[in-house]
């Protein structure tokens, strides 16, 4: 299961944020940048393999973190590996102007 939230911005469109579901409440380091995976962001509600596909593919801009969230990006061809930023073994992902 991953979590994801659509977040709407005036005038800008969609952001489409989405992890895996382990991921969420955690705290990555990335050099001496916190990354803080929160329900804030990425959301508090469940979703499925197929609604977090529906949701980026309909999405403006994305921001993933998590295996099997990039990996359904990947698939989409929204991202390549090497757009993939690793932090430790989770890639996390930028899309803009999808």
């Amino acid at each position: 299961m991953m979590y994801l939230k659509v977040h709407h911005i005036p005038g800008a469109g969609e952001v489409v944020a989405a992890c895996d579901s382990e991921l969420l409440g955690v705290t990555l380091m990335h050099g001496d940048v916190e990354v803080c995976i929160t329900g804030g962001f990425y959301g508090t509600e469940r979703a499925t393999e197929e609604e977090v596909g529906r949701a980026l593919a309909d999405a403006t801009n994305a921001n993933i973190i998590g295996k099997r969230v990039v990996a359904i990006a990947i698939a989409l061809g929204l991202v390549s590996e090497d757009d993939c930023v690793m932090i430790g073994d989770i890639p996390h992902a930028q899309v803009f102007g999808i």
